[in-house]
């Protein structure tokens, strides 16, 4: 699983992009990997029971935020490894990447309870007191996942700043493999095994994300002897600690601040009815899987641009950026082809053929996936324009300028052109995309004036 050195200063804008490609395309296809267990989860389960796949994604609901935010501990730790590699520093190598251990430990440790007590907390927040009651069961089991799980998002962070992303595709494949087994035997009772239902779901969860850690700990341990991870990894470092806690704040609020401007217009849409629901969250599940293909690209980009601001290499910055976006924009317009061109085959397999209402969810679809095009547009550019600040280590700003997009220019302007106007879905999708594409101006005008006051020493 060893992957092949990159050159570490390209010359040429096509070199730039070969090298952006040799460290994204495995992240792609982690990312693609990582959604397929969701989907393996969620279809099980469908064939299961209803009610459970109800309680399933009501918990996921609540999990996802807790684990969003609690990643953006692990997301700082790739830039300041990066930096840190490029320099040669292999102490302090290890001393982000401990800390960065400990911090997602920490948040981990302290959100377990919220899980535990799941039920009565999503019974007051209004929902049904027996898919809360499912919820709770799933989240006693899964919650402690998030323990795992976000070691393994330190781990990949760690690995993809060395430029060690393969294996992060080889050990996610497998983790997907290993679900629809652990599903299949412990959902519905096969193998040998107990019929567990969403218990069976939950203990395939934890178990995954176990397998998943200790290959990833394993891996680290044996290709990189010299940075000494695990040894007195209980000694406090408070310096890097930190600097990594304040990092992964900023980071951690920038992503909820995305999460939550889609969470929001999932609740406008769902204000309009079934049928506008429905074809909002097909239209959101298609433009999430050909999102993975920038997301993967802005992993590169970070690391990339770490390595470049590391040896305060400006021109390196700046044709690296430039490739980024080149691609981001690229795969967008490849994607806006496929949303404007074949909305129905996209559209029409999420659809039961018999279903009464096909023809209209098909037709607000395609009117969605039109939205989805300009939606793409803008947010491979948002996505890429802040993982090269976040490679400059520049958080704070693109925070704010994030939560200000998102929230004060696309949720109040999903609202006021998509129901206060009276436009319906699509109006909620015009400010969906002014709030991504105003992000987009502006993390691409920041990045642009720094990169430009980096010089090579």
């Amino acid at each position: 699983m060893n992957q092949p050195a990159i050159p570490t200063q390209p010359t040429t804008l096509g070199a730039h992009v070969r090298a952006h490609l040799v460290l994204g395309l495995p992240l792609i296809g982690s990312h693609v990997a990582q959604m397929a267990i969701g989907l393996t989860d969620t279809v099980m389960l469908g064939w299961y029971d209803v009610e459970a796949l109800a309680g399933l994604v009501l918990a996921n609901s609540m999990f996802i935020v807790l684990f969003l935010f609690g990643s953006g501990f692990a997301f700082a730790v790739m830039p300041l490894v990066a930096a840190a590699a490029e320099a040669d520093d292999q102490t302090r190598v290890r001393r982000v990447t401990r800390m960065g251990l400990w911090i997602s430990a920490g948040f981990a440790l302290a959100v377990v309870p919220i899980f535990w007590f799941s039920g009565p907390l999503l019974e007051a927040a209004g929902q049904n007191p027996d898919l809360a009651a499912n919820a709770q069961t799933y989240l006693r089991i899964q919650g402690w996942s998030i323990i795992p799980a976000l070691t393994v998002m330190v781990l990949k962070s760690y690995l993809s700043a060395l430029e060690r992303t393969r294996v992060q595709l080889f050990v996610t494949v497998g983790a997907a493999l290993a679900n629809v087994g652990f599903d299949y035997a412990l959902i519905f009772g096969n193998l040998g095994l107990p019929e567990l239902g969403i218990r069976g779901a939950a203990i395939a969860s934890l178990g995954v994300q176990l397998i998943s850690v200790t290959v990833l700990a394993i891996y680290a341990l044996r290709s990189f002897p010299e940075h000494t991870l695990w040894v007195r990894i209980w000694r406090p470092d408070w310096e890097a600690f930190g600097e990594v806690a304040r990092m992964g704040w900023h980071v951690g609020v920038t992503t909820l601040a995305e999460v939550g401007l889609f969470s929001a217009t999932s609740l406008l849409v769902g204000l309009l009815g079934t049928v506008p629901l429905a074809a909002h969250g097909i239209a959101l599940q298609i433009t999430s899987f050909t999102f993975m293909v920038p997301l993967g690209l802005s992993n590169a980009a970070t690391v990339r641009a770490g390595r470049a601001f590391g040896r305060r290499d400006g021109e390196s910055l700046r044709q690296g950026g430039k490739a980024a976006f080149l691609m981001g924009v690229g795969w967008a317009l490849i994607a806006m082809v496929l949303f404007l061109t074949l909305p129905e085959l996209l559209i029409g397999g999420f659809i039961d053929p018999d279903e009464p209402l096909r023809d209209e969810i098909l037709a607000m679809g395609r009117l969605l996936l039109a939205m989805a095009a300009l939606f793409q547009l803008a947010d491979s550019t948002q996505v890429i324009a802040v993982a090269l600040l976040r490679g400059m280590q520049d958080t704070r700003v693109p925070m704010w300028i994030a939560a200000a997009s998102y929230w004060l220019v696309g949720a109040s302007m999903s609202y006021l052109i998509g129901i206060v106007a009276g436009v319906g879905a699509v109006g909620v999708w015009l400010g969906l995309v002014a709030g991504l594409g105003t992000a987009a101006v502006f993390l691409v005008i920041r990045f642009r004036r720094n990169a430009a006051l980096v010089t090579a020493d």
